[in-house]
């Protein structure tokens, strides 16, 4: 509504530079009004646009004008017949710095009044051609032409031209290069021509600004190498290399220190990796797989040793077989199997070498095998004491030997070869108990490892025998303890599985070693009277093995069989004795068991000799094993009945014991408390005499004691009445004595307080005194020396001049008046002739210049 208002009104007032488009509604044209101007609208017009300020553009700015007003070439608008400004439809006009202008009627301001782009140097702007058209230097561009508008410098735009974008230049600092690509064809700033995508490098140390048709794909560091450090490349197309070589398609090769200090790669080449220097000792040895020829062509297939002190590079495709090797330096107690790959000639032995040839060399020595010769192993001398084995096979033969008590070489037909033993076996000499000491601990042990290629040795304690069985030869040999079992290679042991536990059960205990004894075992049988009383006895029985043959004798080896022909001997003695005991119980009443438990248990187990009296001995003679005794340790009856009777019977005669001792105990404290009443009341009738006799010395000591109170009272108030007057007495005498010592302090203290004043007043006159006497003299030498110096400014004849002139002016004053006169004096008294001519003359002088008389004068 303002606006419609607004075009209403009749007079507009446009301001300078301001402007506002006016339509004819007759003829339909619209014309621009431009101020300071004030205009009167007509009927028939109507305002349709401002008023607005006109478009200003600084310097160094511009802005862009859509469907611009058609000019001529005096600069000015063309109109058409109607007074229409001609406009240039779908065209631009860039406007650069000049007078406020006024947009025309269909003028449109596509790009605002912006600053002219400033390109720096080193930079440059890539500019693309939108339209055919000629530039100032007349050189014609076609619809997308591209090139580089570089500064330092200020781009003008055109209508014709789009700026693309900002190029930078890219600093190319030493040891580096930039990659580029085209990406037209185009020729580069060297004048050489590229084609579309390919890469070159550009290596000139400085800024290096892309061309119009260029891109920089990357920047490329240069490698540093060193006498260490070399570049493995390789080739990804044919090109010939910087140092003019002509390189194929995939080929590769080294680049070294020698070569150059530091490497760009070319665009055609790539680095594989940094390949490093390969160092050998005097002390090493490597070989190399596949190596390169002196014209660099890989031997495939070939070997190469090479022995230090070397340095050197891996060539591209070589490898080192198993890296970098040390010299094997053998000992005396070394030695090397080795084996031939290929057929050769020993040149230290000088012996033919077929494949397949297996020798050993011993030291001390040095050695570095040929590329024809494989090192199977190093063999090491194994130092063995008399008590040491070890286990070798001929791998030829497959013979196997046990070589002990010597220091033995493996040669390079023989081999280590381990035994196996029953697991059980092991599990027995992992464990390492000893048969004896541990014989009755069953518990669990982690087992060693063994070495299975070291001789198997086991210790037999003493009296104990292990048996070991040849599988060869099928023969058993028995070695009594104490000694030291060593097992051949064809050897094992006897394992014992005994019977254990209370009862016995079979297959407890697993044993290589049998022990001789004596020793005691233990066992629980269950046995039943003829009155079927069912008990359960625990039996101890003391056994020993006998060997009486001598190693010596010809049955000797038969008698040691023999103690390991019963496999179970622990089971076999308990259960031929259990049977025994259990025949004897069978035919005897419980309570005559009961009370013979002992004799009955002994007779039938040992049975009775031809003096019907027990033997001493129960002997079993398939393994010469031998009872000797036999221990009750305890009688349970089975049945809970009998148990319960003995039980009852055995609770009454406790009772009866109990109720005895305690009628005994009953009768005996009465005894002593009858005994203690009678001591009681004879300790009551001698306290109360002793209380008597206390009661009368009490009654003494009181009286006694009211006799001293009363004198002593007397005496004590008389001693101190004398006291107290002694006291003030003593009193009064030290005060008079403090008084008269209290005023002599005082009268000397005042004594000395003046004399230190009178004192303090004379030093003080006294330093007065000086001080003004030092201060007349310092005062009467300023005096004197301000005389002096005015006596010498002034000058003798000067004074001299003063002094006289005055008396020489009177005396001329005089001789001009022509007076004489006589004076007489009576010579005591000095006669002033000045003041005397001045006062003749004086008068003769006006008062107002006569000269005011000094103090001194007036005085004299």
């Amino acid at each position: 509504m303002s606006t419609s208002r607004k075009s209403e009104e009749s007079i507009y007032r446009i301001p300078p530079y301001y402007y506002l488009h006016v339509i004819d509604q007759n003829t339909n044209v619209t014309r621009v009004e431009t101020g300071p101007k004030t205009f009167i609208r007509q009927d028939n017009e109507r305002v349709v646009f401002g008023p607005e300020k006109m478009i200003t553009v600084p310097p160094r700015h511009y802005c862009i004008i859509e469907n611009p007003v058609l000019k001529n070439k005096e600069d000015t608008v063309v109109f058409d017949a109607n007074g229409q400004a001609k406009l240039l439809h779908a065209d631009q006009e860039i406007r650069l710095a000049q007078d406020p202008f006024p947009l025309y009627p269909g003028e449109v301001l596509k790009q605002p009044v912006v600053a002219l782009k400033v390109v720096v140097a080193n930079a440059a702007l890539r500019l693309r051609s939108i339209l055919d058209f000629e530039d100032e230097s007349g050189e014609k561009r076609t619809a997308g032409d591209e090139w580089l508008f570089e500064g330092p410098g200020t781009y003008i735009p055109r209508k014709e031209v789009m700026v693309e974008e900002t190029i930078r230049a890219t600093v190319i600092k030493p040891n580096q290069a930039i990659k580029l690509r085209a990406r037209k064809e185009s020729l580069d700033r060297d004048g050489d021509a590229r084609v579309t995508g390919e890469e070159w490098l550009v290596k000139k140390t400085g800024a290096y600004l892309p061309g119009a048709y260029e891109e920089v794909v990357d920047v490329v560091n240069a490698y540093v190498l060193t006498e260490k450090k070399a570049l493995h490349m390789r080739s990804i197309r044919t090109f010939k290399d910087d140092f003019g070589v002509v390189r194929k398609n995939g080929e590769e090769w080294l680049t070294k220190m020698s070569d150059t200090e530091t490497h760009i790669p070319h665009v055609y080449e790539e680095v594989v990796g940094v390949v490093s220097i390969t160092t050998l000792t005097n002390r090493q040895y490597c070989i190399i797989l596949d190596p390169v020829d002196e014209n660099g062509k890989p031997q495939l297939g070939r070997k190469k040793l090479v022995k230090g002190e070397k340095s050197f590079f891996l060539m591209p495709g070589e490898h080192l077989e198993k890296g970098i090797q040390n010299v094997y330096v053998l000992g005396e107690d070394e030695g090397l199997i080795l084996k031939a790959n290929e057929t050769f000639k020993d040149a230290e032995q000088d012996v033919e070498r077929k494949p397949g040839d297996r020798w050993m060399i011993r030291g001390p020595v040095e050695y570095v095998p040929p590329v024809e010769v494989e090192v199977v192993t190093k063999r090491q001398a194994i130092p063995l004491d008399e008590n040491e084995g070890i286990y070798v096979r001929d791998v030829k033969t497959g013979k196997v030997r046990a070589v002990t008590g010597v220091t033995y070489m493996l040669n390079q037909d023989e081999e280590m070869w381990p035994k196996e033993l029953p697991p059980t076996v092991e599990g027995l000499l992992a464990t390492g108990k000893d048969p004896v000491a541990d014989r009755g601990d069953r518990r669990a042990t982690a087992p060693a490892q063994r070495d299975k290629t070291r001789v198997v040795t086991y210790r037999v304690p003493h009296n104990a025998a292990v048996q070991i069985y040849d599988y060869k030869e099928k023969k058993a040999r028995v070695v009594f303890g104490p000694e030291l079992v060593m097992l051949g290679p064809d050897e094992q042991f006897t394992q014992l599985s005994l019977s254990g536990g209370k009862p016995k059960k079979p297959n407890v205990i697993k044993s290589l070693c049998l022990l001789l004894g004596p020793d005691f075992c233990t066992d629980v049988i269950v046995v039943e009277t003829a009155d079927h009383a069912r008990l359960q006895l625990q039996l101890s029985y003391n056994w020993h093995f006998e060997v009486t043959t001598k190693p010596e004798d010809k049955t000797y080896e038969v008698e040691a069989a023999k103690l390991f022909s019963v496999p179970d001997f622990v089971g076999d003695a308990c259960k031929a004795i259990a049977s025994r005991v259990r025949g004897a119980v069978a035919g005897v009443q419980f309570d005559d068991f009961h009370k013979n438990s002992a004799k009955i248990i002994r007779s039938s187990v040992f049975g009775f000799d031809e003096n019907q009296k027990v033997r001493e001995r129960f002997s079993f003679h398939q393994n010469n094993l031998v009872v000797t005794s036999i221990d009750i340790q305890s009688v349970e009856p089975v049945d809970q009945r009998t148990r319960d009777s003995l039980m009852k019977s055995v609770q009454l005669a406790i009772e009866i014991t109990t109720n005895s001792q305690e009628a005994a105990a009953r009768h005996e404290a009465e005894r002593l408390e009858q005994e203690a009443k009678g001591r009681l009341e004879r300790q009551k009738i001698s306290d109360e005499a002793e209380a008597e006799r206390s009661r009368k010395e009490l009654l003494e000591l009181q009286a006694h004691s009211a006799a001293v109170e009363s004198t002593g009272q007397a005496k004590a108030e008389a001693q101190s009445r004398a006291e107290a007057a002694k006291i003030e007495g003593e009193a009064a005498v030290e005060q008079a004595k403090l008084k008269a010592q209290a005023t002599k302090i005082e009268a000397e203290s005042e004594l000395e307080r003046l004399t230190r004043a009178r004192e303090a007043e004379t030093k003080y006159i006294r330093e007065q005194n000086e001080l003004e006497i030092t201060k007349t003299s310092q005062m009467a030498a300023i005096e004197t020396g301000k005389f002096k110096d005015m006596v010498t400014s002034i000058g003798a004849d000067t004074i001299k001049a003063i002094a006289v002139s005055g008396p020489e002016m009177q005396v001329k004053l005089l001789k001009s008046l022509g007076l004489k006169s006589t004076l007489i004096t009576d010579g005591s008294n000095p006669i002033n002739l000045f003041n005397t001519a001045q006062g003749m003359v004086g008068g003769l002088v006006p008062a107002r210049s006569r000269p005011v008389p000094d103090s001194d004068e007036e005085d004299a």
